[in-house]
Order: structure tokens, then sequence, then C-alpha cells
């Protein structure tokens, strides 16, 4: 089953995702207004349960992201040993991981365009799984980790790399223009470990690989980051983790090969589906 937000004459709806077109749920339940809501409640097999048996409502719809109201995203940053390499800076693996904060406006849905700003033209591509929280939890041992997940969605975590490097200790401010990344196109609740421990991220470019690895590789698996962040936050349903992109965007190209208007690119996970968008100049 696969939920997400989406938008059709106007009106915003949540509902089941299937090859014919969505189910829309929300009008079931106005005690969650929003899928964050469901996410938060714990309710994502009563969205299921629901939707069994249900014809579909809107076969012609637009994605949102797929939790607009999420409060809290955070992203681990240079997780993956080429991601390391990278930097040619002879550094060893680190003991501790990179966080950075995302903003929900800084996304967009899947199947709209990433936004590339006037001020600058270094948009870059990152392809990452994101995790969605559905269990509280301060301090969660890492064996315990994956019962705190909810779902999996993916990530496009387009960043604007000129701005990553106006600062010494931080990339915030290359990490949050509007639109300039995507998380959807939906949320695949999360049954079994196979889904994070065997899973493969490609990225494509207009059809061409850029990057292609497995969650296994990463330096932090997605059990350390629970494990580690929420150690100094409490970790509460409805927040989301990207875990980590794996080596091949853009910069690390020579010449950097930056997003441009016209480009497609495409994060694809067995398990979890096909994350796309276009890119365009910002209006």
């Amino acid at each position: 089953m696969r939920f997400s937000t989406y938008t059709t004459d106007g009106e915003t709806f949540y509902g089941a995702i299937t090859d014919a077109g969505a189910i829309c749920l929300s009008p079931l339940f106005p005690e969650w207004p929003t899928l964050y809501d469901a996410v938060a409640a714990n309710g994502l097999d009563t969205l299921s349960a629901a939707a069994e048996g249900r014809p579909v409502t809107h076969a012609s719809f637009s994605y949102e992201m797929v939790l607009p109201n999420a409060p809290r995203i955070l992203c681990v940053g240079v997780n993956f040993p080429d991601r390391n390499a990278e930097y040619k800076d002879g550094s060893a693996q680190p003991e501790y991981m990179s966080l950075f904060p995302r903003f929900a406006s800084g996304f967009t849905g899947h199947d709209r365009p990433l936004i590339r700003p006037p001020e600058n033209h270094t948009l870059d591509y990152e392809g990452e799984v994101a995790i969605i929280i559905g269990k509280e939890g301060r301090r969660i041992r890492a064996e315990d980790a994956y019962d705190h997940i909810a779902a999996l969605t993916l990530c496009n975590e387009g960043t604007i790399r000129d701005w990553v490097r106006h600062a010494k200790f931080n990339v915030t401010q290359g990490k949050n223009w509007d639109r300039s990344g995507a998380l959807g196109p939906w949320l695949v609740p999360f049954r079994n470990a196979s889904q994070l421990d065997e899973a493969r991220i490609i990225t494509r470019v207009n059809g061409e690989v850029r990057q292609d690895d497995y969650l296994k590789r990463m330096m932090f698996p997605v059990r350390e980051e629970i494990a580690y962040i929420s150690t100094f936050m409490t970790l509460m349903p409805g927040d989301i983790i990207v875990t980590g992109t794996p080596t091949g965007a853009g910069a690390r190209f020579d010449p950097p090969r930056y997003l441009k208007p016209g480009d497609v690119v495409e994060i694809e996970v067995d398990g979890i589906g096909v994350l796309r968008n276009g890119v365009e100049d910002e209006q």
C-alpha cells in the first residue's frame, strides 16, 4: 500500500495510490486532516484497511510533497565512503555523523519541477531514502531503531552548491531554497528490515545513471542514525530523516554537471518506487 498527498481541482487530499489512480481517504478521517496527522496517530494500518476494496476516486491529480506540513526534517551528510573520498582531504571516516535541517518549503512533489533560482545556478541533485518516524523515542538503542519507523519515501535533496560554501560550519542556506528538492511520491509502510538493509538506490539524469549504491554501505546505517539523533532529541511520529546520498552528485564531476532547465532527475529504489522531477527556472 502506498499513501500520498495530492491536489486535484484546487483541493488537497491524501489517499492510497494505485496503478489506476488515487483512492481518497482524507474525508473519512476528519480527526486526521493531513497525512502527517495520520502518521502521528500511528494510523497507516487504519488507512490501509480503509482503502481495501474502495474504488479509485481520482484518476488525474498532482502530487504534493508527501508530508507538506512535516515540522522536522533532518538530513545526514557525507554518509557513503566514496562521498567522503570525494572531498579529497585525506580524512578518514568521521567519528560522528554530519547533520543539518531542511524545511518542508524546500521540497516539492513527484513530477513537479525543481526550481533553479536566479541568484545562483549551481542546482545539484542528491538521491536518498528518507525514513518517517512512527513511534516516539528518546535514547533509542540501535537494535530497537527499526521499531520506530513507520514508512519510507524517496528524496531528491536538491542543493544550491555555491551557497553551502557561504559559511564555515553550516550548509543550511544552500539546502533550503524553495522547491529546490523533492520528497515522494508516496509513503510505503515499513514492514521488513530488508526494505532498508537490501535497498539499492539509483539516480538518473536524463536517463544517465549518476548514482548507484546500496544503503548497507553507508558509514552510519539507519539504525545508528536513529540511535544518535534520539540521544539529543526526542524523535516524534512524523519526523523525517533523510539518510544520505551516494557518490556521483553533479558537483563532483570535472567540470561540474549542475542541473539546468529541461533536465529530468529520477531517484529509484526497488520496493519504494521512482521519484521524478524536471527542472525549471524560477519565474
